[in-house]
């Protein structure tokens, strides 16, 4: 006796090579820029409605913003104030992106590239680039005294290399330690969070000079990471 039990993927016709293999590179990346991948970018931009359909399968949603050429994927309607990746705690198992708590040193220094993009692009500037020292500035006024000696070039070097591996940064060519600040990290920390984070991190350097830095109430961001 044939089968009589409906296709569930009978509805969704089939993608052509060229969206198949966007899709298969946001399934694997989860980010696609238009200035590293500008054909892949424009293909995106194309077949954006079938990708969208091919994604909401496996409750994942598209987020494309051609005019600053950014696209990445996150969980099927969630738009919390920050980009969330999934939560490896939660039960419910149906998406394929999970995330991670990141540090307390690396949630600093996302804080500090945030609010250089920001005061950047205010600024008028297309192109942000940050170096160390910069970025060293705009810490330490978010750390106890006790602890902005700690703030090596060593151990912000290696936060910033996982940044740039999550695409929220790209080295500058021949230029050790700068880098650019991509158009990702807007959707990674909004304006309102970053302000009430930056705020309570100063008011906790301010209260308490002499203490190791403390955890802020407020939950930090997920890794960036798809």
């Amino acid at each position: 006796m044939p089968d009589t039990t409906p296709d569930s993927t009978a509805s969704i016709p089939p993608m052509n090579d060229e969206a198949r293999q966007v899709l298969v590179h946001l399934m694997k990346q989860g980010v696609i820029l238009q200035a590293e991948k500008p054909k892949l970018f424009a293909v995106l931009c194309l077949y954006q409605q079938d990708i969208r359909r091919h994604l909401g399968e496996v409750f994942l949603y598209l987020t494309l913003d051609e005019r600053t050429g950014v696209a990445f994927v996150a969980i099927e309607n969630q738009q919390p104030e920050y980009t969330s990746f999934g939560d490896e705690n939660e039960e419910d198992t149906r998406s394929l992106i999970t995330r991670r708590t990141l540090t307390l040193y690396d949630t600093l220094v996302l804080l500090g590239l945030r609010k250089h993009f920001q005061e950047r692009e205010t600024a008028g500037e297309q192109k942000i680039m940050v170096d160390e020292e910069r970025l060293l500035a705009n810490l330490a006024p978010m750390l106890p005294e006790s602890d902005r000696a700690s703030l090596d070039k060593r151990k912000l070097s290696g936060s910033l290399k996982r940044f740039a591996e999550r695409k929220l940064l790209t080295a500058a060519r021949g230029e050790e330690g700068r880098y650019q600040i991509t158009p990702l990290i807007r959707y990674v920390v909004n304006p309102d969070f970053l302000d009430r984070m930056i705020a309570e991190y100063k008011q906790l350097a301010q209260t308490a000079p002499d203490q190791p830095a403390a955890q802020p109430t407020e939950e930090p961001p997920p890794e960036p990471e798809p």
